[in-house]
C-alpha cells in the first residue's frame, strides 16, 4: 500500500479487483495451499486490506473464531459437486475466497 494511500483507498482499489471465479478454476491455487476462506459474516474487502497492511493481530483474532482459515476438503468438495461460484479477490500469493450464498460458518 503506497504510503499516502488510506484504508478506504485501499479498499476502493481492492474492489476493482474482487470478481466472481468458479471454484473448479480454482484448483491449482487450492492445490498449493493459497486459497483463505472469509467468512460470508466478513467484509472481504476489509479482509484483503488488513491482509494488505498485515494487520496480524486482526487476522490472529478472525483465525481463532474460524472466521478466516484454511479450505476444508469436505468444504473443497462441496464446491466442487456443486459447481460453486465464490467472491475472489487476490492478495498475492493468497488468494482470498466467499461464498456468499453459504450461511453456515465451515
Amino acid at each position: 500500500m503506497p504510503a499516502d494511500e488510506s484504508l478506504e483507498q485501499l479498499r476502493a482499489r481492492l474492489n476493482l479487483e474482487t470478481s466472481q471465479i468458479s471454484w473448479k478454476d480454482l484448483q491449482t491455487y487450492f492445490a498449493r495451499g493459497q486459497v483463505v476462506r472469509v467468512s460470508p459474516a466478513l467484509d472481504l474487502l476489509t479482509v484483503a486490506a488488513e491482509l494488505t497492511v498485515d494487520n496480524k493481530a486482526r487476522f490472529e483474532h478472525w483465525m481463532a473464531g474460524g472466521q478466516v482459515g484454511e479450505v476444508t476438503p469436505s468444504q473443497a468438495r462441496d464446491w466442487f459437486e456443486n459447481d460453486a461460484e465464490l467472491w475472489a479477490l487476490v492478495v498475492a500469493p493468497w488468494v482470498l475466497v466467499q461464498d456468499r450464498n453459504d450461511h453456515i460458518l465451515h
